[in-house]
């Protein structure tokens, strides 16, 4: 037994030593492909179902303003204030689960994505907010605020096999990320908590929401 729980350990620390090296390589290198990409296509593989990835790797610069603000707006509000952990937003949703007696919301800052994406799946589970814990700090000690949202807007999903924001605008809006508007943004943005079931058309409420915290801050 003693064994087996060194080797767990051992495989865990190798593990993230690994994801730190990865890290490290992403200051300057795109990633051709994430873990929740390879999660979607042995999903569709064993559903025997059709798949298609979409995926355009493009830099923040080309990737319209409105669409990284009202990303931000929506998905992580104090993203430049925090350091990968957003304290503030953990204690609120820790209050609401004791209060509703159940696990809800996830209360991840986009940083927490990120690393899911890149290492761990959307499978939700303790040992992948662990991980997510452990990394996003290590995150924002290797790479910039901006890398971490250019990194973050180019591997999310945004629909069945569509990832990152260059692909999403082409297919919901037949334009270019660096071309969506204001009401575009928001309607896209609101899709990125469930992008396997939402569709911009249909997110009026929700963009109405984005745009409103959206000129709050100024933006």
């Amino acid at each position: 037994m003693v064994t087996i729980l060194l080797w767990a350990v051992g495989l865990a620390g190798a593990f993230l030593v690994l994801c730190l090296l990865v890290l490290v390589a992403l200051r300057w290198i795109d990633p051709p492909t994430t873990t929740v990409q390879a999660q979607r296509r042995v999903e569709a593989w064993l559903d025997h179902k059709p798949y298609r990835k979409r995926y355009v790797f493009v830099p923040l610069g080309r990737i319209s303003p409105d669409l990284q603000h009202a990303v931000v707006a929506a998905e992580d509000g104090r993203f430049y204030q925090h350091h990968g952990i957003d304290w503030k937003e953990v204690q609120k949703v820790v209050d609401q689960d004791l209060e509703e007696g159940r696990l809800g919301r996830g209360g991840s800052t986009i940083t927490q994505q990120l690393v899911k994406n890149l290492f761990l799946t959307t499978h939700r589970s303790i040992v992948r907010k662990a991980v997510e814990f452990t990394l996003a700090p290590a995150a924002e000690v290797l790479l910039s605020k901006r890398r971490i949202l250019e990194l973050y807007l180019n591997v999310i999903e945004w629909g069945p096999g569509v990832y990152g924001a260059e692909a999403a605008s082409h297919i919901w809006y037949n334009l270019p990320a660096a071309r969506v508007n204001r009401e575009q943004a928001a309607r896209l943005a609101a899709v990125i908590p469930s992008p396997l079931r939402r569709q911009p058309a249909r997110m009026t409420w929700y963009s109405s929401e984005i745009l409103r915290r959206m000129s709050q801050v100024g933006w």
